[in-house]
């Protein structure tokens, strides 16, 4: 039976290789939860930030009430002010 023998240099060179492979197989692993993690992470964010929208939707949604609003604060502010100038005048506080 013939059997093959490593060198020393032979056997460091495979002890390196070995060990350059883990260090290379455990920053992959790091590097790969790394990334679950930002994933995960930027799922959560944009879900609130659909959330928030959602809220901004639903709050502006009456927003094309607001023109109507106001002309009705000036239909009540020009009458509130009629009322005024005629008791204004019935008063004598106010000239014609």
């Amino acid at each position: 039976m013939h059997t093959l023998a490593m060198s020393s240099a032979e056997h460091t060179r495979w002890v390196v290789a070995i060990i350059v492979g883990f260090v290379v197989i455990l920053a992959v692993v790091a590097l790969l939860s790394l990334l679950i993690y930002l994933i995960k992470r930027i799922d959560r964010r944009v879900v609130e930030v659909r959330d928030s929208l959602q809220a901004a939707a639903t709050n502006t949604a009456d927003a094309a009430l607001i023109p109507q609003v106001a002309d009705g604060v000036e239909l009540v502010l020009a009458e509130g002010l009629q009322h005024h100038l005629f008791l204004g005048r019935v008063l004598g506080k106010v000239k014609s």
